[in-house]
């Protein structure tokens, strides 16, 4: 694993613990559903987007 790919697997790390805490700690007191699907959605785009980037050049590497 090259340091970039470490860097990045942290951030995945730091998201999903996110994913986590803040749905049901910051976003707790919202009466509506959609707060905490809106803020999933927006970490999960993040992720795929963070995903893309480090796979992209895989087959490419010797």
């Amino acid at each position: 694993m090259r340091k970039n790919e470490a860097f990045w697997a942290v951030i995945i790390f730091i998201a999903v613990v996110l994913a986590f805490v803040i749905p049901y700690t910051v976003l707790e007191d919202t009466a509506k559903w959609y707060g905490s699907f809106l803020f999933w959605t927006i970490l999960t785009i993040i992720v795929i987007i963070i995903n893309y980037f480090l796979t992209k050049d895989w087959g490419k590497e010797g």
